[in-house]
């Protein structure tokens, strides 16, 4: 009889430990030249797009 095949390993990233992973996604869109403009600031801040995007928005509406 021959063996079972192992199981292939799965694809894609790992789930993070619970707790660690953002809860929702929100789609924006963009001009060219809107993005250009965010994509440097956060370049210039040393943070992914998405980091400097919802570091300003935190910032926006947290209270003063």
């Amino acid at each position: 009889m021959p063996e079972p095949k192992p199981k292939p390993k799965p694809r894609g990233r790992p789930r993070l430990p619970k707790g660690e992973a953002k809860g929702k996604t929100v789609q924006v869109r963009f001009t060219a030249d809107d993005l250009k403009q965010v994509t440097a600031a956060a370049k210039a801040g040393k943070q992914s797009v998405s980091e400097w995007i919802r570091s300003i928005l935190i910032a926006a509406i947290e209270p003063k």
